[in-house]
């Protein structure tokens, strides 16, 4: 997250004059991060959207989308289209699973 924050078009380019202007700036991050920013790791959604439920219909809206979009110009695509499958769980910092045997396969 702090990527996302230190990079968003309305952060900062002076440092802040208070306390209290800081405050109000990470308010209004955080309402725009919550709210407005399509979150790569959610199949660009909102984080509300995903909390809330309503990325079920939203990500099914574009697979069909995309869907007519491909039959209506086959020409255009070249492979598969986005997997706009619903996710059950997401992580946010997911942490890669060392494979069965992993020390087997270490010290071979």
């Amino acid at each position: 997250m702090f990527k996302t924050l230190k990079y968003v078009p309305i952060y900062p380019t002076k440092p802040f004059g208070s306390v209290i202007e800081a405050r109000q700036w990470v308010s209004t991050f955080c309402r725009w991060y919550n709210y407005s920013h399509r979150h790569s790791g959610l199949k660009f959604v909102t984080p509300a959207q995903r909390h809330r439920g309503k990325d079920k219909g939203i990500l099914e809206e574009r697979k069909h989308v995309y869907e007519a979009a491909r039959r209506k110009h086959p020409e255009r695509w070249s492979g598969k289209i986005r997997n706009w499958d619903h996710e059950t769980a997401v992580e946010l910092n997911p942490v890669n699973q060392a494979p069965e045997n992993s020390e087997d396969k270490i010290a071979a």
